[in-house]
């Protein structure tokens, strides 16, 4: 078997959790034996390749042109969707014009309007950039899924997001492929404090790009006066320099910005912090969270998106929007003794060779045809374990 994973052009020049997660599934892919090859080429030859794998449904002008491209050679598309709503960001924390004009206009219009940005701004124009211009940025998505032979969300609760805001109609196939943590990487075995990290010990941390989204801001604000040390590890995101400078200004002198960080150097950092926070408006998961949990850190995390699917009751949750939650989880989850269930259930549930499993497991089910017998009622719907449950939007 031969795949083609394909997303947004910038995966490596700007990247982000969905880069980790393209990364880790094709070699957990390839350890199963299935070639994988990584292109952010609009229409590429797709001679040889039995499926196109397709990552990041809030980046349609791309993979519009990717799905489309697939569909005329006749090839099967699977869909990781990375699907994430943005929209309480936008209206209740968003400056500048962007905020402005989110709290007027429609969320479909608002992220039609970050595109033309991007086009602008980062010189983000082609040909996907135009379709979406003309067609729409939320017709654009529901085409997509529409081309799509099985959509492989990271959890129940995503999928049911996404047949919400696209409307889906009738039944589509799926199956849940969890976001993971390589637990050769990122695991709890003790050892020497490495030098560097020394002046960090029981600090709280934060593994996240820049952005309004991330929270940032409100997280510094949460740590003022509090006794221990708050580093930030990321870059801004493009167009976020502005940000990045409020956060600087409203830190106080407990917080040490560190920038970018190879991702291999991160496990150093989880070893030496209590306490891991990811306070966004927004989160699918948090891969940041994930490693930190498998490293032993307690973590405090946003109760927005799909967080509660994954961690339960082992961590810290907290309102983006108050500062006073934040300050509260950061607290109680210092003072706490380390959940040890968390990183069981890391152990178990979320690995990149069990996603890679499922993964597999879903393309051989769409070559083989066996959706088109589920669709004929030639057999019953299967569990999700590896397999494609059929669901109906509400």
């Amino acid at each position: 078997m031969k795949a083609l994973f394909q997303t947004r052009t910038s995966i490596f020049s700007v990247p982000g959790g969905d880069t980790v997660q393209i990364l880790k599934t094709a070699d957990g892919l390839r350890a199963l034996g299935c070639e994988v090859d990584i292109s952010t080429d609009l229409e590429p030859d797709l001679a040889g390749y039995d499926i196109v794998h397709l990552f990041n449904l809030t980046r349609p002008q791309e993979l519009y042109m990717q799905a489309a491209n697939a569909r005329r050679q006749d090839r099967k598309i699977a869909l990781s969707p990375i699907y994430a709503s943005y929209d309480e960001f936008e209206r209740q924390a968003r400056g500048g014009i962007y905020g402005a004009l989110a709290r007027t206009l429609k969320p479909g219009h608002i992220a039609y309007a970050k595109v033309l940005a991007r086009a602008i701004l980062n010189r983000e124009l082609n040909k996907g950039t135009l379709i979406t211009l003309i067609k729409g940025y939320s017709a654009l998505q529901r085409e997509i899924v529409k081309m799509s032979d099985v959509l492989l969300p990271n959890s129940e609760s995503e999928m049911r997001r996404i047949q919400w805001d696209i409307d889906l109609c009738g039944t589509k196939e799926y199956v849940v492929v969890p976001n993971a943590v390589d637990l050769k990487a990122f695991n709890d075995r003790p050892e020497a404090m490495p030098s560097s990290t020394e002046d960090f010990q029981d600090c709280i941390l934060c593994v996240a790009r820049i952005e309004g989204i991330k929270n940032q801001i409100n997280l510094v604000r949460a740590m003022r006066g509090l006794p221990w040390k708050l580093l930030l590890i990321g870059r801004p995101a493009p167009n976020h320099m502005g940000y990045l400078e409020r956060v600087k200004r409203e830190a106080g002198p407990n917080v040490r910005f560190l920038g970018s960080v190879e991702h291999n150097d991160l496990p150093r950092y989880y070893r030496a912090a209590k306490v891991h926070a990811l306070v966004s408006w927004m989160e699918t998961t948090g891969l940041s969270s994930l490693e930190a949990g498998a490293m032993g850190c307690n973590l405090v995390i946003t109760d927005r998106g799909d967080t509660r699917e994954y961690f339960q009751d082992d961590a810290f949750y907290c309102e983006p929007g108050s500062v006073g939650s934040i300050r509260e989880a950061l607290i109680r989850a210092h003072g706490a003794p380390v959940r040890t269930g968390l990183r069981e259930r890391i152990e178990e549930h979320y690995t990149w060779e069990r996603a890679a499993e499922r993964t597999f497991s879903a393309y051989r089910r769409v070559l083989e045809g066996i959706y088109e017998h589920d669709q004929r009622g030639d057999r019953p719907g299967a569990d999700g374990d590896g397999k494609v449950p059929r669901q109906r939007a509400a």
